[in-house]
């Protein structure tokens, strides 16, 4: 093992991080409105299903390989089988696809922070949101500082960078969220949304919601990009890994829960509709913070608990390109940053402008924005995960045994991980592609 590579300097700085990577817009903005669109209660129990079962063994599969091969994805994959290696540059291409459109909605968090602050002036948050996106000048701007923030604690490292970024953000986050809920649960009605979320219609179970409920699943706990690999190679020796995926796969489900605790009995309260899609964030919740007291106030609480959450799972993405450049070309972080900067800009900037200037430009009848989306959490996500899956059951040949003490789950591992979850992700990306 190479005693310079850089490691967590604690289990609970690893699992901050972790959780930085998982608890993101996956939750916060994403869940409640898949959430929303697909039922809400029965959702979340097929949700909670899948990644309490399905999804603990690709998770700890990645963790153990990044803390075996002590390597980035590319070495990593290449150490195990050279013929490999091409499979192990999926891992940060998909990390520099998903920040290409995701860093861009990072963009729009901080402009809603800054209007937060100045007040709003407007009554048609729909034509706002609308108006805004479809700029050509503030929208790339937010979206090249959102990137330049991520970039900047990239740059200084793992113990002065991710660790320090995690260990301030994510009890941020913590409060804000825990306040929000207390403001939301007061409100008149309150307890529709509570009803909505954990009051199952079990006639709204369809194989569409089970995929969307998977996809969500991965998507959240940043599972198929590279991150968790990523991190796993800088965990010392001597950390149960068995418990860092329990505490990743709690943490990140409460958050979600306590998101749509924080969000339901607010839409509900106002009489609005749950399943307004991926506006809910940007239309329906300011919508509401206009007519509260204090509105300004709890919009700027919001979105700065929102941007909390987009940054550090945008720290993750990045590490996994980053860890390549610096280990495989032998550059500094910061050589490494400024040249994935360059790299994420080219791709983000078209992004941004895909809802204006560049509505037009199509990629097999998508815009680039929508393109980048799906490209990444329907076909590469799920994609590399299924490399992952084969390559750490049958060639690394990492066994249950190795981690888990109980016999008859560490079987289940093993099976789940060699046939199981591969079946599941062929059927993911074969529905995905039709």
């Amino acid at each position: 093992m190479d005693s310079s590579r850089p490691s967590w300097t604690s289990r609970y700085s690893f699992i901050l991080a972790s959780i930085g990577s998982a608890v993101g817009l996956g939750n916060i903005w994403r869940f409640p409105y898949i959430m929303g669109k697909y039922g809400g209660a029965v959702f979340l129990i097929v949700y909670l299903f899948l990644i309490l079962t399905i999804c603990f063994i690709p998770l700890l599969a990645e963790l153990a390989t990044g803390k075996i091969l002590k390597k980035e994805c590319i070495g990593a994959y290449e150490s195990v089988n050279p013929k490999f290696k091409p499979l192990g540059f999926l891992n940060p291409l998909t990390g520099v696809l998903i920040s290409s459109f995701y860093f861009v909605v990072g963009g729009w968090i901080i402009n809603y922070i800054y209007i937060s602050f100045v007040s709003y002036k407007t009554s048609d948050f729909s034509g706002y949101f609308s108006s805004f996106i479809q700029g050509s000048t503030l929208p790339v701007i937010f979206t090249l500082l959102f990137l330049f923030m991520c970039m900047f604690f990239i740059s200084r490292g793992i113990k002065k960078g991710i660790e320090f970024a995690n260990n301030v953000l994510m009890p941020l986050f913590a409060v804000l969220l825990i306040g929000l809920i207390i403001f939301s649960l007061n409100l008149p009605n309150a307890n529709l949304g509570i009803e909505y979320m954990f009051k199952p219609d079990f006639s709204k179970v369809s194989a569409e919601m089970f995929l969307a409920a998977l996809g969500q699943a991965l998507f959240t706990l940043s599972i198929g990009m590279g991150a968790l690999l990523t991190y796993g190679s800088y965990i010392k020796e001597d950390k149960s890994i068995v418990k860092s995926t329990y505490t990743i796969i709690f943490s990140d489900t409460m958050f979600a829960l306590m998101a749509g605790v924080m969000i339901f009995p607010a839409i509900f309260s106002f009489g609005l509709e749950p399943n307004s899609g991926a506006g809910l964030v940007f239309v329906t919740l300011p919508n509401i913070f206009a007519k509260i007291p204090f509105g300004n106030v709890v919009s700027a609480a919001f979105f700065i608990l929102l941007f909390c959450a987009a940054l550090t799972s945008g720290i993750s993405i990045l590490e996994v390109a980053i860890a390549s450049f610096t280990e495989r070309m032998k550059i500094s972080r910061i050589k490494a940053s400024v040249i994935l900067f360059i790299i994420i800009s080219a791709i983000a900037i078209p992004a941004s402008l895909s809802f204006g200037k560049l509505y037009g430009v199509t990629l097999f009848g998508k815009t680039i924005f929508d393109f980048l989306d799906f490209t990444t959490s329907s076909i590469l996500m799920p994609l590399n995960t299924l490399f992952l899956c084969i390559i750490a059951g049958w060639f690394l040949k990492i066994k249950g045994s190795q981690f888990i003490s109980n016999k008859f789950f560490a079987v289940l591992f093993d099976i789940g991980l060699k046939f199981i979850i591969p079946t599941v992700l062929i059927g993911v990306l074969w529905a995905g592609l039709k």
